[in-house]
């Protein structure tokens, strides 16, 4: 068994920091949904936020992009607190639905066009051709899988510096996955940070550099997935059912 200590990190010094927290705890109530987590993402890496329901992955990406207040602990995003001209840089795609019934996918495009300076309409209708979905298209009829695939392409048509991709694969079939993710990681450049959340943790080894590993609303490891095969000796999908244990997968 490897040794799991809290907090623990094993990344390399890096010239610069683009998204850092600093001890952030978030709860409901009695529930502690996320305790005393600091990790700092660096550009141009591609992190896999790993964990089972209910570890605090998606309460970490909504701080992170302003969405929900940590009650303690700060958020910075390259030396300054997380704020409105930050949000702008930030792209952060949520599990949840969040188009009105009434869209089509030609509303939502220039919903987002409203809303973000950094947000391309070419781009998005290229997406949008890429992942076989038309303009025309209603969301109200969209299935699960081509709803994914509708939100994915209207984040990544931002040109942000960070996103944050809340489980992107849900609901997708084994092909269209690998479109999505050769999609995202077209995206990623040397001054971009990429954070990905999904239970596809043997897909994700592939694409990603960075791993996160978090349980119970507590950060138990991260590191690069080279440095964790060589120090762990192990695979990152053999510590993720190493971590978790049976059923960690969810």
């Amino acid at each position: 068994m490897i040794a799991i200590q809290e907090g623990t990190t094993i990344q390399g010094e890096r010239e610069k920091q683009m998204l850092e927290c600093n001890g952030i705890t978030k709860t409901y109530g009695r529930k502690t949904a996320v305790d005393h987590v600091s990790m700092k993402l660096e550009p141009g890496h591609i992190y896999a936020m790993l964990g089972p329901n209910g570890s605090g992955k998606t309460t970490i990406m909504k701080m992170m992009v302003g969405l929900v207040k940590p009650n303690s602990g700060s958020i910075l995003y390259r030396g300054v607190p997380v704020n409105k001209e930050s949000r702008r840089e930030i792209a952060y795609m949520s599990t949840e639905p969040y188009f009105y019934s009434w869209m089509t996918a030609a509303d939502v495009g220039k919903y987002y066009d409203d809303f973000f300076e950094d947000f391309s309409m070419e781009r998005y209708l290229y997406l949008l051709e890429r992942m076989e979905l038309t303009p025309d298209m209603k969301t109200k009829t969209l299935s699960s899988g081509m709803m994914a695939k509708l939100k994915i392409a209207v984040t990544m048509a931002r040109k942000a510096k960070v996103y944050l991709l809340d489980e992107p694969l849900n609901g997708i079939d084994l092909l269209a996955r690998d479109v999505i993710i050769r999609t995202v990681i077209e995206e990623c450049g040397p001054d971009v940070a990429l954070v990905i959340s999904s239970h596809l943790v043997d897909e994700l080894e592939r694409v990603v550099d960075s791993a996160i590993f978090m349980k119970e609303g507590r950060l138990v490891l991260m590191g690069e997935v080279e440095e964790l095969r060589i120090q762990q000796g192990k695979s990152v999908v053999d510590l993720y059912r190493e971590i978790y244990g049976h059923g960690g997968e969810e």
